[in-house]
């Protein structure tokens, strides 16, 4: 899509601690036992007992996520849509389900204004993502209240890597001060497209070195205003060959993405704490003909060849139909969340019940494994520096 900054609860890890167990004496004989009293000998042969390994260092997040009921779990995975025009929507998605964040779109933002989020905020239980698309040029929430921002393209080209920080770290004190946690920017990819096209002058270069230093500087100035980062759109949305809001795209193979889409991701451990953002892009070589928000190839190769031990965010699952074409939307945030998925978005809002009623019964028949479910909650209770 274009969307999430700055995030919400859990997941259990057991660690079995492993020792070696004495020899069954009963079968050493008699002749050749010592008595368990017999006092040592310096001459006696060196035992070849193993030593007891030690003890792992206990997971911090495995009580929190023990004590969460599964629907409390589940809900703190999704990331919601919200009526942004005032509280009353945002305060029933909250207090009824307890949701993970909410997330605040169009133009009519009343909910960003007169202190409106403080109540959203104090009915959640665990802290809670409030989320905005704010990457400045077409997409930006705050430009009525607090000025507009210039598009990446034309960041870029008219300020510095450190201008970029300044305007960065002030946007996310206004958004921060306006209660907002999470913004859906920066954009991370690259693109050499018209201006107007799905990314064009969303992404700040064609050129991976520069989109990255650009992308970095943008990061670390809302770092800085205490606003998470959501870099996106992984593994690579710059340069495919249609709009995911309309319809399934492609991009090129993913041979070709490793020079040029993906090479910024290669930077993600400068980025501190991050979540990156799927998006719904074909990826030959890789998906499998589905999108990347839906594919566990796709998380296993942000997991594992980039590395990437944060949260993994969806691009929007409900308005998008590029995902909407193919799923329900209790199907595709199920499927999102097996894939590898730890938040599932959607902008439209509303359904949340109906989601997790589904999800709850994908964990009862198997569908999305209760490990999955925890291994989520831990990434954003993390995030949430909860544990």
């Amino acid at each position: 899509m274009l969307l999430f900054v700055a995030l919400g609860a859990l997941l259990a890890g057991s660690f079995a601690v492993v020792t070696s167990a004495p020899g069954d004496r009963s079968s050493t004989p008699a002749a050749l036992r010592t008595p368990s009293h017999a006092p040592s000998s310096s001459s006696a042969a060196p035992s070849s007992t193993e030593a007891p390994r030690p003890t792992p260092a206990p997971d911090p997040c495995a009580a929190r996520i023990a004590a969460l009921p599964l629907r409390a779990r589940l809900a703190q995975l999704l990331v919601v849509g919200v009526d942004p025009r005032g509280p009353a929507d945002a305060l029933a998605v909250v207090q009824g389900e307890q949701v993970g964040g909410i997330f605040i779109g169009g133009d009519d933002v009343g909910l960003l204004t007169a202190g409106a989020l403080a109540p959203v905020h104090a009915a959640a239980a665990l802290p809670l993502t409030v989320a905005v698309d704010d990457e400045g040029g077409r997409v930006q929430r705050l430009d009525a209240l607090d000025g507009s921002l210039p598009s990446a393209r034309r960041m870029a080209a008219d300020m510095s890597p450190d201008q970029v920080r300044a305007v960065a770290r002030g946007r996310g004190v206004a958004l921060r001060e306006r209660g907002v946690t999470t913004d859906l920017a920066p954009v991370l990819d690259t693109s050499g497209q018209p201006d107007r096209t799905v990314i064009g002058d969303r992404s700040f270069s064609a050129d991976p070195n520069t989109a990255v230093d650009y992308a970095l500087a943008f990061a670390e100035g809302l770092h800085e205003a205490g606003v998470t980062p959501v870099v996106k759109h992984f593994p690579g949305h710059g340069n495919t060959s249609g709009d995911s809001h309309l319809g399934a795209v492609t991009s090129p193979p993913l041979d070709v993405l490793r020079g040029t889409d993906l090479v910024p991701y290669r930077h993600l451990p400068r980025f501190g704490d991050v979540v990156v953002m799927l998006g719904h892009i074909e990826v030959p070589g890789l998906t499998g003909g589905l999108p990347a928000t839906l594919s566990p190839d796709a998380y296993a190769l942000l997991r594992g060849e980039f590395g990437f031990t944060g949260p993994a965010m969806t691009d929007d699952l409900g308005a998008m139909r590029a995902v909407t074409d193919r799923a329900s939307l209790p199907d595709a945030v199920t499927q999102a969340l097996a894939a590898g998925a730890d938040i599932a978005l959607w902008s439209s809002g509303g359904r949340v019940r109906e989601v997790l009623d589904h999800l709850e019964g994908a964990v009862a028949s198997g569908a999305l494994p209760a490990p999955r479910v925890d291994e989520a909650t831990r990434r954003v209770l993390r995030a949430k520096q909860v544990c």
